[in-house]
């Protein structure tokens, strides 16, 4: 005898109320807690498992704008790795600077490896061609123009970015001045507003402005919001409205 929907859906609900555990990958300390207050909204219920190496954030610093040292992509690998056998469901990259290590581990693993910026990219290439990339460390600025491109592309989409680095703000952030990190991004935003379609905020840290923003001239789009509800969405699916025996 076949199963009922009303029974499939019973099965769906148990699925989804077992606990769910995520892994992530963290090039600096900065971003776990950028990240709590998007845990604590869109994934309450799942546990977390941080791994943390400051040293990437470091190498890939001192190593020239554009280039990550291949020793961060073996450790990238690794600790995927590692993680899988820990049983994860999914791995989070929380690092836009080297967000192709990514790509480069996905052959090696089994679970599903997320790039916390993607989920932005994609909402903003749908809104016009036109998209601002606000980065407040240079090394970020390559990978994120790159994974923008790709992005439109795969969406069939022309996208025109223009760039605007605020390196203040990092160094404000960094040494816990928030005040003074949103206020610098608030001023690039209102000047970069009449000439994009929309605004992407490259790192995580960046997500720290979220509850100041208020209404804008464009979308602005932050990896915090737009990373971990895609996130939940992929743990337990779209919610269904309505259930017909």
């Amino acid at each position: 005898m076949r199963p009922s929907e009303n029974q499939i859906f019973r099965r769906e609900i148990e699925v989804a109320n077992q606990k769910k555990t995520i892994g992530i990958i963290h090039a600096i300390h900065l971003t776990i807690g950028a990240m709590k207050p998007f845990l604590d909204q869109y994934i309450p219920d799942v546990d977390v498992m941080h791994l943390c190496d400051d040293t990437i954030q470091r190498d890939n610093l001192a190593a020239a704008v554009g280039t990550i040292p291949k020793h961060n992509y073996f450790r990238f690998a690794q600790y995927c790795h590692n993680l899988q056998e820990s049983g994860v469901e999914l791995i989070l990259l929380a690092c836009s600077t080297f967000n192709y290590a990514a790509e480069l581990a996905r052959p090696m693993i089994d679970i599903p490896i997320l790039q916390i910026d993607r989920p932005m990219m994609e909402l903003a290439v749908m809104r016009g061609k036109r998209v601002g990339l606000l980065a407040t460390l240079p090394s970020t600025v390559p990978s994120s123009e790159r994974l923008l491109r790709i992005v439109a592309a795969e969406k069939n989409r022309e996208v025109e970015i223009t760039t605007v680095l605020q390196p203040d703000a990092f160094a404000a952030v960094s040494r816990g001045d928030r005040a003074t990190h949103n206020r610098l991004l608030l001023e690039e935003i209102q000047k970069l507003s009449g000439k994009v379609d929309s605004i992407v905020m490259a790192q995580l840290s960046m997500s720290a402005l979220e509850p100041e923003l208020g209404k804008t001239a464009v979308p602005v789009f932050n990896s915090g919001t737009t990373g971990f509800g895609y996130i939940r969405e992929k743990l337990y699916g779209p919610v269904r409205d309505e259930v017909h025996a």
